[in-house]
């Protein structure tokens, strides 16, 4: 099983960054690789186990299942149900711990999933540096950091 880990820290209160990503139907409004997303059904985006369908700036379709979600903790669990990565049993947290020293916020973003052996390392990259720190890398602008 391959694993992903990043992290960092925003210069923001941890509310206003949850705020900001708390919605499982708002990536468009933050994350630069996102064109657009819908919730399937029509369910409320904060319902466990509802289904994202969004599409990839470069036209690429993925749809996630929302497993958990904590506005106590700050954290979102999703799966991934179909994607053009080639990965399985994909899951992921998105997690927002306070800084006290300071109004910032530590951002950690983790996944494991199953993979092809010779798709593993390029996998990782991908997810790790591309998705996830971009994500973070564009949070960090927005609050100004």
């Amino acid at each position: 099983m391959a694993r992903v880990y990043i992290s960092s820290v925003i210069n923001a209160r941890s509310d206003r960054v949850w705020t900001r990503i708390r919605d499982f139907n708002g990536l468009p409004n933050w994350h630069p690789a996102i064109a657009e997303s819908r919730i399937e059904g029509g369910e409320p985006a904060d319902k466990i186990g509802c289904v994202r369908d969004f599409r990839l700036r470069n036209g690429d379709r993925i749809r996630e299942k929302l497993l958990g979600l904590s506005d106590y903790e700050m954290f979102c669990t999703y799966s991934i149900l179909e994607s053009p990565m080639g990965v399985e049993n994909y899951v992921a947290t998105l997690r927002l711990t306070p800084v006290t020293d300071g109004e910032r916020t530590f951002a950690e973003w983790t996944a494991e999933f199953d993979c092809a052996i010779d798709r593993e390392v390029d996998l990782i990259a991908t997810i790790g540096g591309g998705v996830f720190q971009g994500g973070f890398d564009a949070l960090k602008r927005a609050f100004g950091g």
